[in-house]
């Protein structure tokens, strides 16, 4: 049987009974493949589980988890993979990266998939020294984000109560960004609460808020709102809901395979698929084609014709 790494991000707080990993392991035998399953409680251990079994030549990395930890074992999959099957079981809240892929949000489904499912060449961004499948953020998010662990690590709030109080001290505060863009021979200057880098381009009107049509584009997609203040931040959604974001002022929708943001600060918080990091400005994004082979729904893939 095809041999499978399949690493489960255990400290999410999903509760996995003490037979679970079993259980995963028979499941994937029922498909054909042989597992060998690490429920791992870090990223650090995520990752070193992901390159031992990459030296050990094994076929098809899985990860099981939401974006972060996609994010973390998918990493080492592209800088020691060379062009190993990436496999995803979501089990995530959001799960973005699966969702804009197709894969099955079901265990079982995703399981299937796995073994039954089509490698194909998806994307990765890069800032600095670190990917991001979904997308990185500088200003209000990273914000967010670092209030909202501080009130789950110190208060024992849940995540989403605690990021609901992260917003409102976050638009309380309402910090502006100055920033230089540098991308496609020009250079921008704005100043704003945020700025947000995909990897490819979002879909940002109508319904579809959030999601890619496809991931082997090629390109980053900038957006940034200029200097919107916190009723032209409800104004700007309003505009996206309703489908009708090009009457909106003000907002910047950019693409390219490379930018370069710079600001007054040495150091600045940045998040990159719901994690933060510090990391040493100016920031050097660049898109890195085809990085990634992902397995995905036959049924997925686009007919020509």
């Amino acid at each position: 049987m095809t041999k499978v790494a399949v690493i489960i991000n255990a400290a999410a707080g999903c509760g996995y009974a003490p037979d679970w990993a079993q259980q995963l392991e028979e499941q994937f035998a029922a498909v054909g493949l042989d597992a060998a399953i690490t429920l791992a409680t870090s990223g650090v251990e995520m990752m070193d589980t992901a390159e031992q079994a990459l030296a050990g030549g094994v076929e098809i990395v899985v990860a099981g988890g939401g974006d972060g930890t996609i994010n973390a074992v998918a990493s080492v999959v592209v800088d020691k993979g060379q062009g190993t099957r990436f496999g995803v079981l979501p089990l995530g809240t959001l799960n973005h990266f699966a969702k804009d892929l197709n894969i099955p949000l079901d265990l079982d489904a995703a399981i299937a998939n796995v073994a039954s499912g089509v490698a194909v060449p998806v994307d990765v961004g890069v800032v600095n020294d670190r990917i991001f499948l979904n997308n990185s953020s500088l200003g209000l998010y990273p914000d967010i984000v670092r209030d909202r662990e501080k009130q789950q690590r110190r208060l024992g709030r849940g995540k989403w109560l605690a990021f609901s109080w992260a917003l409102v001290a976050a638009l309380r505060r309402y910090p502006f960004l100055n920033v230089q863009l540098t991308l496609n021979g020009e250079v921008h200057a704005r100043r704003t609460p945020f700025v947000f880098i995909g990897n490819n381009e979002y879909l940002m009107e109508g319904l579809t808020i959030g999601e890619r049509e496809r991931l082997d584009g090629g390109r980053l997609s900038l957006y940034v709102a200029q200097r919107p203040g916190r009723l032209g931040l409800v104004r700007l959604a309003l505009h996206a809901l309703f489908g009708k974001l090009s009457q909106a002022k003000d907002f910047d929708v950019l693409t390219a395979t490379e930018m370069e943001i710079a600001t007054h600060h040495r150091r600045l918080r940045v998040a990159t698929d719901g994690e933060v990091t510090v990391m040493n400005t100016p920031l050097r994004y660049r898109i890195r084609p085809a990085a990634l082979q992902v397995i995905v729904p036959v049924s997925s893939l686009k007919t020509e014709g």
